[in-house]
């Protein structure tokens, strides 16, 4: 059985002299834990400031934190292929829906695009308080499928100005509904680490969905000129709804890369010579 995880953003535990001492748990995260009815004596898994991993037993609570000794210290670990998702604003939920589940497979990182088939629009403010809502999500998805890290989610960009974060990315995979059928996500993602002699582990490979309308034409060709190895791809002859291929088109690529049960090609691995 796992281990209930929490993340710490401003306690290293390495750093603590005391062999019991209070765990700075985030209010809703320590909210999480007295939902959960923690108790004296069971054990929980800490990600530390530091990103290092922690095993720790609960000895206590004070003021409403729990006081803990650690039981197993294990290095950081490795980062592994980072797999980004642009996905383009969707109207109710869908983002929310979008970002729990893309989280629970391992997405890196999130950045809401505003298109021009967009129906939703955000401003200055509204736009702030969408991704303190979203990060919550991505954090509760982290602690919930016991992922390393907690994807970071950028407030929502313009098409270009996304485009312009992506020149050195390892790939660029563009989902779109007229790919041709030969636009295949797999070769796509190979050729790119055959061409840049990238270890399938150390990827960062970006996916762009569009909104509900998909992505407008000017919107295609300007992630397609950001980086010599961006592609279309297609995600098969069924039209999914923009939430369904925000979470299908990144599992896809974390599995080619060896993520999601499978193992990468020993091509891709004999690269890191």
């Amino acid at each position: 059985m796992s281990l209930p995880r929490f993340f710490l953003e401003n306690q290293v535990l390495a750093a603590e002299t005391e062999a019991v001492f209070p765990l700075r748990l985030e209010s809703d995260d320590a909210k999480h834990a007295r939902v959960l009815r923690l108790a004296a004596g069971e054990h929980i898994a800490v990600i530390d400031a530091d990103q290092d991993y922690f095993e720790c037993e609960i000895v206590d609570f004070a003021d409403e934190l729990p006081l803990v000794s650690i039981a197993r210290h294990e290095d950081a670990s490795e980062a592994g292929p980072q797999v980004i998702l642009l996905q383009g604003l969707a109207k109710g939920d869908k983002m929310e829906t979008v970002i729990r589940h893309a989280t629970e497979v391992g997405v890196a990182a999130f950045v809401p695009l505003t298109c021009a088939r967009s129906i939703v629009k955000l401003d200055g403010k509204k736009a702030a308080a969408k991704t303190e809502r979203w990060r919550a999500i991505a954090k509760n998805a982290a602690m919930q499928s016991g992922q390393a890290r907690v994807p970071e989610v950028a407030e929502p960009v313009s098409v270009r100005e996304a485009a312009a974060m992506l020149g050195q990315a390892t790939a660029v995979l563009v989902c779109w509904e007229e790919a041709p059928e030969t636009a295949s996500l797999s070769e796509a993602v190979h050729d790119a680490l055959l061409a840049t002699c990238t270890p399938a582990a150390d990827a960062r490979i970006a996916v762009v969905v569009g909104p509900e309308g998909g992505l407008a034409e000017e919107e295609v060709r300007c992630f397609l000129g950001c980086n010599d190895r961006a592609r279309l791809v297609t995600l098969g002859p069924s039209i999914l709804r923009t939430e369904t291929a925000g979470i299908v088109a990144p599992a896809l690529v974390l599995y080619e890369l060896g993520g999601m049960g499978n193992r990468p090609s020993p091509t891709y691995e004999g690269n890191r010579g």
